[in-house]
């Protein structure tokens, strides 16, 4: 049975608060297994890189003997959360609910061990609440304290509307701690007062308050925004190994050690001997190689990932993609920009008929794939490798 401090060194790693530390000590002396939750809204179809942080910390719970919670919330889901939102969020219907719910269910079990995982519903404990349970729910929290989270606060004051459903969705994600009984809580830095409710509302049903463990917001492929499937800048963890490969040697130099941070399982002295190698003049591409590799094993596996590496390298015709490769920034009207456009502001050619033209000779590719379509649009939010020729590379980043 791991130590104390190697259960703490683990479980702070990549986190980014514990509240409170001294009380997951205290939990942790009882020498029991902690019930750990993470709840998880089955709002779109498929997971992506940014959920895997949280699920990431949850497996490690899972190897240090605790017991995990996955909680699909199919009942909020259906309400919508509206953390960081400046409008009310349209709910979604149960069919839709229910469909990514069961995606979810085949998804998780990528990371995490299914002997040793609970998944949850909230809909089992909150489908059988009364109109008076649910108003004696709401009598546990005041508006007061609902107006004290920043994205409540900010509406009220600028005018704009919040629905009085919007103020049930922090109650009843803090009520599925009361009704799983949680020990730990994992959630986002941006559900933090969310999570904060479930200790509360914890303390007035007589239990003990659970430890909440806020992990990062993982940047999607333009290093700005999160990682989104709406913004689309995101890496699915159904995609396929090429496609993820490509999408992952896309980052910046400098994103790549946060996700490495996030994302990878290799000890810190290994990542630390990355930098120390770059530092000393190792080609930055080379130790991105490995954590595509890494990330890309964990959702399919080894044989795949070497496939996808061997084809990456392949595709860009072994070294002739330059080490110092410009990153360079454009801005999408609409949403879209026009490929040759695109080429142009990047400085690839010097005019948009010039880019139809190499278009048209087959000259250029996007993450060393060749493309036809001069009427082709690339969405805002994406970082892609674009080439013209042999020597002309630019990472483009579209705003």
């Amino acid at each position: 049975m791991p130590s104390i401090e190697e259960n703490l060194q683990l479980i702070s790693r990549g986190s980014d608060e514990v509240l409170l530390e001294a009380e997951l000590i205290e939990k942790l002396k009882l020498n029991k297994t902690l019930r750990v939750k993470a709840g998880f809204d089955p709002t779109a179809p498929d997971l992506h890189l940014g959920h895997t942080v949280l699920i990431n910390k949850l497996r490690q719970f899972q190897d240090l003997g605790h017991e995990v919670m996955f909680l699909i919330g199919d009942f909020t889901g259906m309400i919508g959360d509206p953390t960081g939102k400046s409008s009310t969020r349209p709910p979604l219907t149960r069919d839709e609910v229910i469909e990514n719910a069961r995606t979810y269910e085949q998804q998780i079990f990528k990371i995490l061990d299914p002997e040793k995982t609970l998944v949850m519903f909230n809909s089992s404990w909150m489908g059988e609440m009364d109109a008076a349970d649910l108003i004696q729910l709401a009598a546990k929290h005041t508006v007061a304290r609902m107006l004290e989270r920043d994205d409540f606060d900010k509406r009220y004051k600028s005018g704009q509307p919040i629905a009085i459903h919007e103020f049930l969705y922090p109650l009843i994600q803090g009520y599925d701690s009361v009704a799983m009984k949680a020990d730990v809580e994992l959630g986002g830095t941006d559900q933090k007062f969310n999570l904060l409710v479930g200790r509360e509302l914890q303390k007035q049903y007589g239990q003990s308050p659970q430890v909440v463990l806020t992990m990062p917001i993982l940047e999607g492929l333009d290093g700005v925004q999160k990682m989104s499937k709406s913004l689309n800048n995101y890496i699915g963890i159904h995609e396929a190994p090429e496609e993820m490969f490509g999408k992952i040697m896309s980052i910046s130099d400098e994103l790549m050690w946060r996700y490495f941070e996030l994302l990878s399982f290799k000890p810190e002295s290994e990542i630390d001997t990355y930098k120390q190698a770059i530092e000393q003049g190792k080609n930055p591409r080379d130790v991105k190689f490995d954590l595509a590799e890494e990330i890309i094993a964990r959702f399919h596996d080894q044989a795949a990932a070497t496939r996808a590496r061997e084809d990456f390298i392949k595709r860009f015709q072994k070294g002739d993609m330059p080490d110092d490769m410009p990153e360079v920034a454009v801005n999408a009207a609409d949403g879209q920009i026009p490929i040759a456009n695109l080429l142009k502001e990047a400085q690839l050619v010097g005019s948009t008929s010039d880019a139809m033209r190499m278009i048209k000779q087959g000259a250029v590719k996007i993450d060393g794939e060749k493309i036809s379509d001069t009427r082709l649009a690339i969405n805002a939010g994406t970082t892609q490798i674009y080439q013209v020729g042999k020597r002309r590379f630019a990472r483009v980043t579209v705003n």
